[in-house]
């Protein structure tokens, strides 16, 4: 079992920044790929960002490119989003998840562990 816990979380406004972090316990392995997500009320959770285990490669939705980086600390099991230039559309509970593989897959049902969510209020 792999336990993931998201913080950072909070209430900011348009044009604000915040960074999420999600550290991971457990059976870790270096050999994960990990991923944010989101879900606004009423929607489905969508995809964020994700990392490679070797911090290679990344992979971003195209509604937060150049604005979120994802990145990884593997010797403290810890995953980073830091969102710059937050939109009110970017208001949502965020996600981190972990999936064993190098895959970087946009679909939530391919990961595998779960953290309970951080909420993000981007205000006008």
């Amino acid at each position: 079992q792999v336990q993931l816990i998201e913080s950072g979380g909070g209430l900011v406004q348009t044009g604000g920044s915040l960074r999420l972090s999600c550290a991971a316990s457990g059976r870790t392995s270096s050999n994960r790929a990990m991923g944010w997500f989101r879900q606004a009320p009423g929607k489905e959770r969508e995809f964020v960002a994700a990392i490679s285990w070797n911090i290679i490669n990344t992979r971003y939705a195209d509604s937060v490119k150049g604005r979120f980086t994802i990145s990884r600390d593997n010797a403290k099991n810890t995953v980073y989003l830091q969102m710059n230039s937050l939109k009110s559309e970017d208001t949502a509970v965020y996600y981190c998840a972990a999936r064993s593989g190098s895959t970087l897959y946009a679909s939530w049902g391919q990961y595998d562990y779960w953290g309970q969510g951080t909420q993000v209020t981007v205000s006008s």
